[in-house]
């Protein structure tokens, strides 16, 4: 190497990883940068989940085909629970689609950061991606488990509604509130690891607390219903069943309250994530 090309500058972009102090901002800018390490833990998570399965994706198809089976002899054959003049079986799958996603979202996400504990030592990268990418990668089993759905419509001779063009954004909304609960609680977890035995009761309790085997009409007062709506996949679960099966119950105000805490979830679960963060490699 000459001397003139000894004493140039190298003209690379340096970076300079410490410690934020508060409340940090969020720095999107920094995880778009890092988008396509973050496609990478996605398809990381999708390959591992069926790894070393007999039924590889089917299981996608199968939890929620037998949840809905299960379903619709306790609660809809035996304790006769109305389904708005739609036929129990599809009125509960209809509901277990964004359910199954936002559940295992969340028990896939609130893991993430301590099943990520070997990354989180080794190398920098933007640590909410890996909650992003356990909740994104169930994506690939709500399409697989809406197939499902397609053809129990046209067994039940369903037609879907004009509504139906609401269906991506109900979507984004279950995404949305998945990944604000999942980090809340993978921050948690880091600090406090009995998160994740509290996470399967949340996840259960959460699921009755939803309407998933009973309609939102069985809550006649506006004040309850209110008060329901705080629970943001009760919107969701009502939007689905209205986009797709054309019922009654429109969801009106509840969306609008859903939505709201939905997104105040995902916002303030962001922040606290970003705050917790600095300790993460410390402690996990």
């Amino acid at each position: 190497m000459s001397e003139i090309e000894a004493s140039e500058p190298f003209n690379k972009p340096v970076t300079l990883i410490q410690a934020s102090k508060g409340w940090s901002s969020l720095n999107l800018d920094e995880l778009w940068e890092f988008r396509e390490l973050l496609y990478i833990f996605i398809w990381r998570d999708i390959k591992i989940r069926y790894k070393q399965t007999v039924l590889g994706a089917a299981w996608a198809i199968l939890q929620p085909l037998f949840t809905m089976i299960i379903f619709s002899v306790i609660f809809g054959r035996l304790a006769k629970i109305p389904s708005d003049g739609i036929p129990y079986p599809i009125f509960s799958y209809a509901a277990l689609l964004p359910w199954t996603f936002f559940s295992n979202g969340i028990s896939k996400g609130s893991s993430s950061m301590v099943g990520g504990s070997n990354l989180l030592k080794k190398i920098y990268f933007p640590r909410m991606a890996l909650p992003i990418s356990a909740v994104m990668g169930g994506i690939v089993d709500f399409i697989l488990a809406f197939f499902v759905l397609i053809l129990m419509m046209l067994y039940y001779k369903v037609l879907p509604t004009i509504n139906v063009i609401w269906l991506p954004p109900l979507l984004l909304l279950t995404i949305v509130s998945s990944l604000g609960v999942s980090l809340w609680l993978s921050a948690m977890n880091v600090q406090f690891r009995d998160v994740r035995y509290i996470v399967p009761f949340l996840v259960q309790a959460w699921l009755f607390a939803t309407p998933v085997v009973y309609p939102t009409s069985l809550i006649g007062d506006s004040f309850w219903r209110f008060v329901y709506a705080l629970n943001p996949m009760v919107g969701v679960v009502e939007g689905f069943r209205w986009a797709l099966l054309g019922t009654n119950t429109a969801p009106g105000l509840i969306i609008v309250v859903s939505a709201t805490v939905g997104v105040v979830l995902l916002v303030s679960g962001a922040f606290y994530f970003r705050r917790m963060e600095r300790t993460f490699a410390d402690v996990v």
